[in-house]
């Protein structure tokens, strides 16, 4: 089993609030309303006391959440990496300004000297890629950048149905350095697997 310690090391509204690069950085991205923010409590283990803001009105995170890991556990190693939080994209009530507010956020961060392992491109299983989901994934093809495919919000979806829906997606060619998981946001056994994956692509990468 695998143990995260954690801590927010910084919110950045703006390219020039981002902190310096010091430690490899994991990417968490999805649409607006996929459950980003519970997800990224889940795997810090603070569902209880949130770390990360969760909205119940979707496009509500507008920053970038920089939270620092510690990991501890067999297969870890002792790690040291941050987990990015970036702000959900897509979301329609937003002004066109805000849109291009957020390509320019985003867009800057990923281009900037950083050390970014790869991404975590966050998908909600109830409905699988949507149209921004393959917007942001012909913008990860153009960064060449490697990601891991998690499926969000899988306890909304009947076990009996999951399986099917599992496959259907995989089938249409997601890109993903491991079989994609499904998670449901609480610190289960799919987080603990996401807790494991992300460690041990990240040893594969510098390998």
């Amino acid at each position: 089993m695998i143990h995260w310690m954690s801590e927010t090391t910084c919110t950045a509204f703006n390219l020039g609030q981002i902190p310096s690069p010091t430690l490899p950085e994991v990417v968490f991205v999805g649409r607006s309303n996929v459950g980003k923010s519970t997800l990224v409590n889940a795997l810090l283990n603070r569902l209880n006391k949130k770390i990360a803001y969760v909205s119940s009105k979707p496009g509500k995170t507008r920053s970038l959440n920089f939270y620092k890991i510690s990991a501890a556990g067999e297969t870890s190693g002792g790690r040291r990496f941050f987990i990015v939080d970036v702000p959900g994209y897509g979301y329609a009530a937003r002004s066109r300004d805000e849109r291009a507010g957020w390509w320019r956020l985003v867009d800057g961060y990923f281009h900037s000297a950083r050390d970014i392992s790869f991404i975590v491109h966050l998908i909600d299983f109830r409905h699988g890629p949507q149209p921004g989901d393959r917007e942001l994934t012909a913008w990860m093809d153009g960064l060449d950048m490697p990601r891991l495919v998690v499926f969000t919000k899988g306890d909304k979806v009947p076990r009996g149905r999951a399986k099917l829906l599992y496959q259907r997606y995989v089938g249409e060619g997601l890109v993903s350095a491991l079989p994609p998981i499904v998670t449901s946001g609480k610190n289960d056994a799919a987080a603990e697997e996401l807790r494991e994956a992300i460690p041990r692509i990240m040893d594969g990468l510098q390998g």
